[in-house]
């Protein structure tokens, strides 16, 4: 794969993923929107769609990795580091685009949002946030987590058949639904750099009415936290498989 095939297709797929993922987290929770108050079953399944829909449509030219933490646990596994910063590049730049393509969306509900007499906080539909601010086990929690997403990804790789008959992206899919419903209360389940970081910067830009804070105190953690996973499962299942 080139260095241009894999820096647009990671844009492409990164851009999917994070308008279907922040499209629904959206949906659930602004006013005036036919999806208000389903719950935390509607967003994690809507994340994992996004993997399906992105991680689809990407792989024809990059593999789909769509994540930071799963393109480093792949370098630590076969210590082939020469694409990393492309592929990191199309993910962070795609994140960012596909919140942007979130705004429009729900455009009208962010405008109403902002009309109400207690405006909703949105930083949660674009990036995570705690459920309790403590900052050692919120990062604990994403390395976990990551860890939980990027050894199974791995170990996908040595069944025989199963990553060209496409079969590998959507098992992936339901893995992230899996992640969302076990792991993310502690802290949303970030699990990947370039999907809260990228529409962090996002909220942070954007001209969205009484939005609040972007929190770049808590931002480091869903960024470190997932590529420190990453790199353990890299580790561990080069040195176990």
């Amino acid at each position: 794969m080139s260095n241009g095939d894999v820096f647009v297709g990671e844009i492409i797929g990164t851009a999917i993923l994070i308008l279907f993922g922040t499209g629904v987290v959206a949906a659930v929770v602004l006013n005036y929107s036919k999806a208000k108050d389903s719950g935390w079953v509607v967003i994690t399944f809507g994340w994992g769609f996004g993997v399906l829909a992105g991680a689809y449509t990407a792989a024809p030219l990059s593999g789909g990795h769509l994540n930071p933490a799963v393109t480093v646990g792949i370098a630590f596994d076969t210590g082939d580091w020469d694409q990393v910063p492309v592929y990191i590049a199309g993910q962070m730049v795609g994140a960012f685009l596909g919140a942007i393509l979130c705004w429009l969306v729900y455009f009208a509900q962010f405008q109403a949002n902002a009309e109400e007499e207690i405006a909703q906080p949105t930083l949660g539909i674009f990036s995570t946030t705690p459920a309790i601010r403590n900052p050692v086990a919120n990062l604990v929690t994403e390395i976990i987590a990551t860890m939980a997403l990027v050894l199974p990804i791995l170990a996908f790789g040595l069944t025989k058949g199963l990553g060209e008959s496409g079969t590998a992206i959507l098992i992936v899919s339901f893995l992230v639904v899996g992640i969302g419903l076990s792991l993310g209360g502690p802290t949303g389940y970030a699990i990947n750099p370039a999907r809260d970081l990228g529409p962090r910067i996002a909220h942070a830009l954007l001209p969205i009415p009484n939005k609040g804070t972007s929190d770049w105190s808590y931002a480091w953690i869903p960024v470190v936290g997932p590529l420190i996973g990453g790199a353990l499962a890299g580790i561990v299942f080069n040195a176990a498989f």
